[in-house]
């Protein structure tokens, strides 16, 4: 693992012996569930049953998932939601990396999971300057054991909601979230130091495809802002979660027969088809409180459903046809969906496409705002 990440570029030098000392394995669950994330499958793996094979899983770059269903699942089988997870090693130290921590720090990480991050901080930082807050009972539990297995005991680990952050031990020099968010809760941006640095995964909930960002709290603390830097995919914050819309909420008999007809020329690829493509990020950006649901494809076709989130229950689905230069798309409600996503990607095409690097955050009083570096 750690010779496949420093050649990826993405584990620095001063991380690599830390990496080196802390395997992931010494942090995993007898049962894990093996993501591959080029095809989508997962793998149950179970270390009683196959130790070698879990071996390999431990030691892969995949991400793992360890517990689904907030607990509730049982069986070798997958559950329904993933709720807790060991993150595919690159994502750990490429975020990481990004924190930029040093010796002396204190640091409060929102999600402890397996404990394995906290373990890997308080390697560089000391065991005492580590908070760790876990929503989970039993997750933050078996993190606390795996700690202090690990000699790591002094680390502080929390049963609470991360959202809250930790008021006792702030202030914080870092602040690193190993879940995702779609609004910054403000308690993190309080709790950090002026000058702070705070890393998380932010996304809307147009899908499930977020991007870190890193943002540096402003010298009189009112703010924090930074730019984006990967593209990433993280179980959600538990209160934040991104909910499915019931079809028949939205689509009802009435409506099916009001819709209007139309015609579009952008197709499945430039829009919204990968999960690892930056087009779905910024129309999420830019078409706000909707969600997009994708159908099964059927007869050529591959509907795909938007539905808005803003309490008014507009909604729009595009039929895309590979075989036609046009896909034809059905809206109803006071907003026009479609019309709203054809409008932010001619205005990110007009822009030059602007990626990450130029994609930025910023988080204040009054709320949060993105913005596009000239």
């Amino acid at each position: 693992m750690v010779v496949r990440l420093v050649a990826d570029g993405v584990l620095t030098a001063e991380w690599e012996p830390v990496f080196e000392g802390l395997p992931r394995a010494g942090f995993l669950p007898d049962a894990v569930w093996q993501h591959h994330v080029a095809t989508g499958e997962v793998e149950a793996v179970d270390r009683g049953r196959d130790p070698q094979r879990w071996r390999e899983a431990a030691g892969s770059i995949h991400p793992l998932v360890t517990q689904w269903d907030d607990g509730e699942h049982e069986g070798p089988g997958r559950g329904r939601v993933a709720s807790s997870s060991a993150s595919a090693p690159s994502v750990v130290a490429a975020m990481l990396r990004d924190l930029t921590v040093r010796s002396g720090q204190r640091v409060l990480e929102i999600g402890t999971g397996t404990g394995w991050n906290a373990a890997l901080l308080a390697s560089r930082l000391g065991a005492g300057n580590v908070t760790t807050v876990e929503v989970d009972t039993s997750v933050a539990e078996a993190a606390r054991g795996a700690l202090q297995r690990q000699g790591m005991g002094a680390v502080t680990v929390v049963r609470g909601d991360g959202f809250q952050g930790y008021p006792p031990r702030a202030p914080y020099d870092r602040i690193i979230a190993t879940c995702g968010v779609h609004t910054f809760p403000r308690a993190w941006r309080e709790q950090c130091r002026p000058g702070g640095v705070i890393v998380v995964p932010w996304g809307t909930r147009f899908t499930s495809t977020e991007a870190t960002v890193v943002l540096t709290v402003a010298a009189d603390g009112r703010s924090a802002s930074g730019t984006f830097k990967d593209l990433v995919q993280f179980m959600s914050l538990r209160a934040q979660r991104r909910e499915v819309p019931e079809y028949a909420d939205y689509v009802t008999a009435e409506s099916r027969d009001k819709a209007e007809r139309g015609a579009t020329t952008l197709t499945w690829d430039e829009t919204i088809a990968g999960e690892w493509d930056i087009s779905r990020f910024v129309l999420g950006l830019l078409v706000p409180d909707c969600t997009v649901i994708l159908d099964e494809p059927q007869e050529g076709q591959r509907p795909v459903w938007l539905c808005s989130l803003a309490g008014d229950r507009s909604w729009a689905c595009v039929l895309f046809r590979e075989d036609r230069p046009e896909s034809t798309v059905y809206q109803h409600g006071d907003r026009r969906l479609w019309d709203e996503v054809e409008a932010a990607y001619g205005w990110w095409q007009g822009q030059g496409r602007p990626g990450l690097g130029r994609l930025g955050l910023t988080v204040d009083d009054d709320g949060q705002h993105v913005w596009v570096e000239k």
